[in-house]
């Protein structure tokens, strides 16, 4: 039984109202000033206090200061006479739970304490209530999935749910949505199967990769707005959820999905964006700006030379900057870079803290304690965002008036199937694809291009192959099985196909004000 503690000089008048809670079923514990109070405190626990602003003594802002001193933990709800402004603003200040205004009836302060001390049981159950009477309708969704608009929209639900159930204590709903994105995923695939052939050689297909700029960044430029272009390397859905209201402070947002190429990785899909070409195309007309897999050189070291050969393709003449942060003395430049150059149309960031929070995932089991689950991970990127200069470089851009194309090149998922895979030693490390010309698999558990070039992927060798693995699997080689088992079983990978990887945030933000 919760016990409230009640405050006020006419608390005689109140019996009503405490009869009321006392049918409830609540412990209500009475007295008429600040100092008893406090002294109430001291002697035992409360779930909860009202307290009365105006009361003989120490006034109900000076009780409320010394509540917040020796039990912050207690949550307040002040009740008073008073509509003036100060007033309340001190109460807030001083981080009330709550601000009521007399007269007050029983069912005000019922609702109140409810939100203080039980929303989350009560958001618990009614969450697990609309989901087990969507888990239907989504499901029929993904069963009748048949163009890529429709598995979009069955993936915003997918993360909508996530995000929803992720703030409730019902693991069992839990349980039921990650069978629910695994059996979405797994159809996912099979899509991608059937239909990623005819993208790359056909005219209809859904927005991708090599397109972002002609498609997102150009309009803007011809309409004369300044431009940030802001890739966040390895972005999900479900991460740029838990920022966008950082976001929205500055920028109103309008929210899409795209398609990236495979694989899904930097080398490939990321210079993609940034020439406007597949990768076949960047190789062959750019070959000084292509770096092979087995080549030592980084292989996303010539992405503002990309930038330039797409303007100079298109005869664009706009000046940019490219800028990439790795770590907050580069935000702190890149702060200064914007500040001096705040008529440059074009502005290219990228941001790296992402993937290389993916990857010391892998390698560090600290971090892998920290972002033990998706909401772990989420929690970890908003907290981030939130303190790190990335929030600055938004509200600077803002406050210039430059309207921002923020996306990634590709997603991540947490994988923990190891499917076997042998190849020689010219092979990629890559866990969710591989590219060789000794290739042995089970080609069932994946998705095969044996003419990489129709796709518009190089091919290192005539006979080279690419594999991709679907839904949480990942590729291991029979040496050395177990430790491949033990060590990458619920890493985050990127590289293959699903829905995480594959289908990732393209938002445009308008700068509020203009």
């Amino acid at each position: 039984m919760d016990k409230i503690l009640w405050a006020d000089d006419e608390i005689d008048l109140l019996k009503p109202h405490i009869l009321f809670l006392k049918a409830k079923g609540y412990d209500v514990t009475t007295v008429s000033n600040g100092r008893d109070a406090i002294d109430a405190l001291d002697r035992e626990p409360f779930s909860l206090v009202l307290l009365d602003e105006n009361m003989p003594g120490i006034s109900g802002l000076e009780t409320l200061d010394l509540i917040n001193q020796g039990h912050p933990e207690v949550p307040v709800i002040m009740i008073t006479k008073s509509e003036e402004e100060n007033i309340m603003d001190q109460a807030i200040g001083n981080r009330i739970a709550d601000y009521l205004i007399k007269p007050v009836n029983p069912n005000q302060i019922l609702l109140s304490i409810k939100k203080n001390l039980h929303s989350r049981e009560i958001v618990t159950e009614q969450t697990s209530s609309d989901y087990r009477q969507e888990f239907q309708h989504i499901s029929g969704d993904i069963n009748r999935a048949a163009t890529m608009e429709e598995w979009m929209e069955v993936y915003r639900q997918l993360v909508r749910w996530e995000l929803k159930l992720a703030e409730t204590d019902n693991s069992s709903m839990e349980e039921m949505l990650l069978m629910q994105k695994r059996d979405a995923n797994s159809n996912f695939c099979k899509f991608v199967k059937r239909n990623y052939e005819d993208w790359i050689t056909g005219d209809n297909h859904p927005l991708m990769s090599h397109e972002v700029f002609r498609r997102r960044v150009f309009p803007l430029l011809d309409n004369g707005d300044k431009v940030c272009f802001f890739l966040i390397d390895n972005f999900r859905l479900d991460q740029w959820k838990e920022i966008q209201p950082l976001v929205s402070e500055f920028f109103n947002v309008n929210e899409d999905l795209y398609t990236t190429i495979l694989p899904t990785s930097t080398q490939y899909a990321r210079n993609a964006i940034f020439a406007g070409l597949m990768p076949a195309d960047i190789a062959r007309m750019y070959p000084e700006y292509w770096v092979e897999e087995d080549e030592n050189e980084g292989l996303n070291v010539y992405e503002k030379q990309l930038v330039q050969t797409q303007l100079d393709r298109f005869r664009r003449k706009e000046k940019f900057t490219y800028y990439k942060l790795n770590d907050s003395t580069a935000s702190d430049k890149l702060l200064s870079l914007i500040n001096s150059n705040k008529d440059m149309p074009l502005h290219v960031v990228v941001l790296n803290f992402i993937d290389m929070l993916s990857h010391a995932r892998t390698e560090s089991k600290m971090i892998r304690e920290l972002a033990n689950s998706d909401a772990a991970y989420r929690s970890i990127t908003e907290s981030w965002f939130r303190h790190s200069g990335a929030i600055e470089i938004f509200r600077r851009l803002a406050e210039l008036g430059y309207k921002v194309i923020l996306t990634t090149d590709h997603g991540t998922i947490r994988v923990d199937n190891p499917i076997k895979v042998v190849g020689d030693r010219n092979t990629n490390t890559n866990l969710r694809y591989k590219v060789g010309k000794n290739l042995n698999y089970n080609p069932k558990q994946v998705y095969e291009i044996h003419n990489p070039k129709k796709y518009g992927l190089p091919a290192p060798n005539l006979s080279s192959i690419f594999i991709f693995a679907t839904n949480e699997d990942f590729f291991s080689y029979p040496n050395n099985y177990n430790y491949y088992v033990q060590y990458y079983t619920g890493t985050f990978q990127h590289g293959g196909i699903s829905l995480q990887e594959m289908l990732v945030p393209l938002v445009t933000l308008t700068p509020k004000g203009f």
